[in-house]
């Protein structure tokens, strides 16, 4: 019995590792979100693979987090993606738009030898730019790459810092701390929640020292300034 239990962990082995370490999804156009592209050219910048999707718009490409992946499809926009997680991803590209300068002919010359044939000229082959096709170049820049990446990484940590302060700056945890059960203790986190930049700025941010101290700061204030001012009205159209 355990030899049959080993063998199906082998066996199984293989499939969890390639659900882990694929990204899937499908892609779409972003006007029309029920119209799957085919064709779309997937690449994996980090790791170089490249993929195209089916009829259905899906896509399967290896990936890991903080790999970045791009995707690009003739006549639309490319969207570049840094990847924190491998939840399946559903991407809508823009249809590109050329705007070009508006041109005055004022003079035209024909020139006699516009019809003159070249003997030794050879036929051309056409090139076929069917979607089928697949294989498309991309040209987005190495520097929008790097500034890409870096905004993802910088929207990451906001998100990992403001995880940080909901699990030391709360209601639970500061009752703890200063032995308070009024109703208006919200006032007082509203109030003085840390934010992002004063984490950043102070990398051995004290969480008890600082609700210990503003709490105090907070509990002398005037009632009437003890909560955040309201939310000015919206003016509706008439």
């Amino acid at each position: 019995m355990l030899k049959k239990l080993f063998l199906l962990m082998i066996f199984c082995l293989p499939l969890f590792v390639y659900a882990q370490n694929y990204m899937t999804g499908n892609v779409f156009d972003n006007d029309q979100r029920n119209l799957a592209l085919q064709g779309v050219s997937v690449r994996n910048l980090s790791t170089k693979a490249v993929v195209v999707t089916d009829k259905d718009g899906h896509y399967a490409i290896p990936a890991k987090n903080g790999d970045l992946i791009t995707y690009a499809l003739m006549g639309y926009q490319t969207d570049t993606v840094y990847l924190v997680n491998l939840f399946p991803k559903n991407k809508y590209l823009r249809a590109a738009v050329n705007n070009l300068n508006t041109v005055n002919v004022t003079t035209a010359k024909v020139s006699p030898y516009l019809d003159a044939k070249d003997p030794d000229a050879k036929p051309a082959r056409q090139v076929d730019y069917s979607k089928n096709r697949g294989g498309l170049r991309l040209n987005l820049g190495y520097g929008k790459y790097r500034r890409q990446q870096a905004k993802e990484q910088e929207l990451e940590q906001a998100a990992d810092i403001n995880e940080e302060i909901s699990k030391n700056f709360n209601r639970e945890v500061i009752q703890k701390l200063v032995n308070y059960k009024g109703k208006d203790l919200d006032d007082y986190i509203g109030l003085y929640r840390p934010t992002v930049a004063q984490i950043k700025a102070d990398k051995e941010f004290d969480y008890t020292y600082y609700i210990a101290t503003t709490f105090t700061e907070w509990r002398k204030l005037p009632e009437n300034e003890r909560k955040l001012p309201p939310l000015p009205k919206l003016k509706g159209k008439p």
